[in-house]
């Protein structure tokens, strides 16, 4: 038999407080996509919206917060790879 005793950890009030944050987002977007803003504007917000939805739910939801340091910064080599993807497209557009 093991001797490890197992802790019970109760991510409710966690998970509840990102969903508040996922929907305050989501409401953002929808107030910079459908505002009188200019396009660049709109692109932007839209793509910093999305990156801040995308690491929310990833560091909460996928637990990286629980995580050691190096597993983190591998997780972080897509999310760079996204800025730099969104910076290129902008610079496409703009061009």
């Amino acid at each position: 038999m093991s001797t490890e005793t197992h802790e019970y950890h109760s991510h409710a009030k966690k998970y509840f407080l990102v969903f508040i944050l996922l929907g305050v987002l989501t409401i953002a977007e929808l107030f910079a996509a459908e505002g009188g803003f200019s396009y660049m504007f709109k692109a932007v917000s839209l793509t910093v919206l999305a990156l801040g939805k995308a690491l929310a739910v990833a560091y909460w939801y996928m637990h990286l917060d629980e995580e050691k340091g190096w597993l983190r910064f591998i997780a972080a080599i897509p999310i760079a790879a996204f800025i730099y993807g969104a910076v290129l497209i902008l610079e496409i557009l703009y061009r």
